[in-house]
Order: structure tokens, then sequence, then C-alpha cells
């Protein structure tokens, strides 16, 4: 299935149905008085989050959604059935933004989340309504009030832990099949990877984190150049990243170090919160640089690209040095989401004060 994550669609929530003006006829009961029942409701358009959905390809090609129109009000005081809503699947994850405006109005980040975005027009009232003392024949009735009608643009960034970036053909693909359950397309040719693929990494018992393979960067990728820059907004949503560099490149003439700057530079430039993520080195290819030169190697790539953080030398075709990395990647993923889920402590002596009474 093609991985889109990108959608305009129009939405119209159902209009409500329109008040009956009605009188009671009955034999030998001359004034009956009235009896026209209320329009029902329209119906709403509600968004659920789909755990199983990872692509808004069905929105691509089905752009406008309408709710049902509630049923007009009818004599005999019955009132108007209401409109059947309809439910949208959505991928968790996805932003729904007004196309119009560029707000955001609704996130689905939590799998089977109901969210309405667009809700359905009350009914009008019928005469049975107005009757009263002074009023015993009325005549008075409402329309139905419109439903919400809206244009969105649907925008998806997947839920990721831990993001994989780096140059096309750095091994990208080949270290998420080691690490996880995803099988990515791998090839000995750059841009093997041409959507974001997601794999679910066990650590242990009821220990795992999932990461996002993303097609590779290339120098200009902020600005539009190569596959990357299309899909750079799913690594905005991950705890850490893991840049990957090839330490073993075809070409020898290849500066790993300046390819490794320009991933960073395109970072930067496109959102400097991505920018100042967690981000550690990813040394691969090594079981292709022969024993005697590899520290020297890693050594003099660190020392060129000045990198301060955390350094591993893997190959993930051998899978040599991987289960140390996944491990400290957790237990990095779990040191966050404590806290992240610690409520703040406040002072007491800056408490806001509470009225007692």
């Amino acid at each position: 299935m093609k991985f889109v994550d990108e959608a305009y669609i129009d939405i119209s929530a159902g209009d409500g149905g329109a008040g009956c003006v009605s009188f009671r006829h009955e034999k030998y009961k001359e004034f009956g008085g009235p009896n026209g029942g209320d329009g029902g409701r329209g119906g709403h358009v509600f968004a659920v989050a789909d755990e199983n959905l990872n692509t808004l390809v069905d929105y691509r090609f089905s752009r406008r959604y309408d709710a049902q129109r509630g049923q007009h009000g009818m004599g005999s005081d019955m009132f108007g059935a209401a409109g059947d809503d309809i439910t949208l699947k959505m991928p968790v994850g996805t932003i729904i933004t007004d196309a119009e405006t560029g707000e955001v109005l609704f996130e689905l980040l939590t799998p089977g989340e109901v969210i309405t975005i667009a809700k359905g027009g009350d009914g009008g009232f019928g005469n049975l309504r107005y009757k009263s003392a002074i009023n015993r024949a009325p005549r008075q009735k409402t329309p139905g009030w419109p439903g919400e009608k809206r244009n969105l643009k649907l925008e998806l960034k997947v839920l990721a832990d831990v993001g994989l970036l780096g140059m096309p053909n750095a091994g990208k693909s080949t270290l998420i099949t080691a690490i996880s359950n995803a099988r990515p397309r791998i090839a000995d040719y750059p841009f093997t990877t041409l959507h974001p693929n997601l794999g679910v990494v066990r650590v242990g018992p009821e220990q795992s984190f999932v990461v996002a393979d993303l097609p590779g960067l290339i120098e200009g990728a902020s600005d539009g150049a190569g596959l990357g820059h299309q899909f750079l907004r799913h690594l905005q949503r991950t705890r850490l990243l893991l840049h990957v560099v090839d330490m073993a490149p075809f070409d020898e003439g290849v500066d790993t170090v300046a390819q490794a700057k320009a991933i960073v530079n395109e970072l930067k430039k496109y959102d400097p919160a991505l920018y100042n993520k967690p981000r550690w080195l990813v040394l691969n290819k090594l079981d292709m640089v022969p024993l005697e030169e590899r520290e020297a190697l890693v050594k003099d790539f660190v020392k060129r690209f000045k990198f301060k953080g955390p350094v591993f030398e893997i190959s993930a075709l051998t899978r040599e040095g991987c289960e140390p990395l996944i491990k400290t990647v957790f237990k990095h993923i779990s040191a966050q989401q404590k806290l992240e889920q610690t409520p703040e402590v406040v002072d007491p002596r800056f408490a806001p004060d509470v009225d007692a009474s």
C-alpha cells in the first residue's frame, strides 16, 4: 500500500430538520390544539484513532463526507428522527487542521480516541413548543439549524520513540531489520526506502520501544531536495534521534564527516526544536573496516565531527554492537517517560492561595 501522510477532505454535518405546524383533528374535538413536533438533529461527523491504520491513503481519493440531515417534525406530536452520524477512521498521530486558516483543530494521539470534528445542526421547533395560555393556536415554527461544514487538512506524524536519520545507503533499513520486527526493502543503491517504516524493538518481557526508519536525507533536503524532506515531520514526535553514518562508503573519496555535518545542518534549517532533540551517533558498517584500523578511524571521525554525545560502533549486517545499543536506548526512553509522567512538585510557599471557605 502506498504511504500517504497528507490529505485534504471536505466534511459536512447534517442540517437539522424543520419544525412542523399542525393541529389536532379528531371527531367531536373541535379545538384540539397544536401538535406539531420538532425537527430531528442533523448527523455529527466523528473521527476515531485506529491503531490498525498507518496511512491516509483512504482520504486521498475519497474527499467528500456528508452526514445525514435530520428528519422534519410531523403532526400528532411526532418529532423528527436524528440524522445518522458518520465516523472517519484515521491513523494514530493524525493532525486535523483547518485548510483555510491553518489552525490546528485536533490531534489524535491515543488509540481509540473519538472526537467530534463537525457538529450536526439542531432541529427546528414545531408549533407545539409555542403553546401557552395566551397563544392557544400558535402558527410559529423554526427551520432546522445548519450543520457545520469544514475543509480540513489531514497530516500524519508517526508516533515513534526513536527516529533513524542519515544519508541514503547508510544502512538504516538494515539496522531496523536487525533490531525490530520491521522488514523494509533493502538494496545496494541509494533511496531504497521511499516511505517511513515502523518497527517494534523488544528488549525484554514487557520492554519495548518503537523505531522509525525514514528515507535518506541529502544536502538541501529542507529546501525540497531528495525524498527525506517530505518525512522530516515524522521525527518531531520522537524522543531520541539515532544518526546512522556509513563508515565504509563505496566511493573512497567521500568525506563522511562532511556528509554527517550536512545532515545536522538540514535538521537545524528545518526545525530548531528537532535539531535540539537528543541525538546519538551510530557508526555503521564497521564489519567492512579491518580490525586494526577501526579504532583510529572512529577516533578521527568523532574528533573531526566534534561530537560530544554517546557514540556506538555497530554492524547492522552482522548485528555486532546492536544489543548494547538497544538496551541503552530503552533505558533512555524509559527515563524520559518517567520524567513526563512525574507530576510537578510545587513549593507550598509559592502555591496559589486556596479559599478555605
